[in-house]
């Protein structure tokens, strides 16, 4: 499965909607208008030859569209993730009082067939996290399946999307594919990255997460830190 081209093609696309999304929810409110996009508005805002951000904007269910721009998650595409990872590992290695450790191998940093493990391993968890405030209905995964299609013919792969798409969420099932410690850092990242941290549902699942992929309390700090910084 090409699942790295898939999701960098997602990250690199997705910016021009996020920001649009937020150019126009400002429009709105300045109207007077305290109805929010929802998914047939991403759609069809998406334009024609906007297929990822489509994809995008619906795997995210509009959530960080309402704090950001699309800067933090969209700029320079997938490995973009793997320098965040980088940045947390080496200033939580830089805290800890032990010898020095191996330079983290994260996906900005791998031979090809490494990171399309990676890669794997992230669209995974960004999924989960899309489903993690109970919202995506049956009428929601097909628009992202079917969004989702249109940007790659991969047969295998769409099957595994839709099987993501459909299983109950569970963290533990989403760390499982975490293989390194880097991995977990990286899904970690973008977990982080979509979820809302001010709703229940959605903080629960994340500290879940974070339990099961065995982070360290002081990775997990310094990882919800760079993306904070990437946020502002």
């Amino acid at each position: 499965m090409d699942t790295r081209g898939l999701l960098d093609q997602l990250l690199k696309s997705g910016q021009e909607l996020l920001q649009q999304n937020v150019a126009g929810k400002s429009a709105g409110h300045a109207k007077g208008n305290s109805g929010g996009s929802n998914l047939g508005s991403l759609l069809t805002g998406a334009g024609g030859g906007a297929l990822a951000a489509g994809a995008l904007g619906l795997l995210l269910g509009n959530k960080r569209a309402r704090k950001m721009s699309g800067k933090a998650l969209t700029y320079g595409g997938l490995a973009a993730l793997g320098v965040l990872a980088y940045k947390a590992y080496g200033n939580w290695q830089a805290q800890q009082a032990t010898a020095p450790q191996p330079e983290p191998r994260t996906l900005d940093r791998l031979p090809a067939a490494q990171a399309e493990q990676h890669s794997e391993a992230i669209l995974k968890a960004l999924v989960a996290a899309a489903k993690s405030d109970g919202h995506v209905d049956a009428r929601e995964r097909q628009l992202i399946e079917g969004e989702l299609a249109k940007l790659t013919q991969d047969k295998e792969l769409q099957g595994w999307l839709d099987a993501e798409l459909n299983k109950p969420l569970d963290p533990a099932d989403v760390a499982r594919a975490a293989r390194t410690p880097e991995m977990a850092a990286e899904m970690y990242i973008a977990s982080v990255l979509i979820v809302d941290e001010e709703h229940f549902m959605e903080r629960v699942y994340l500290d879940e997460l974070a339990r099961q992929l065995q982070l360290d309390p002081g990775l997990k700090a310094e990882l919800e830190r760079q993306v904070r910084q990437e946020l502002q």
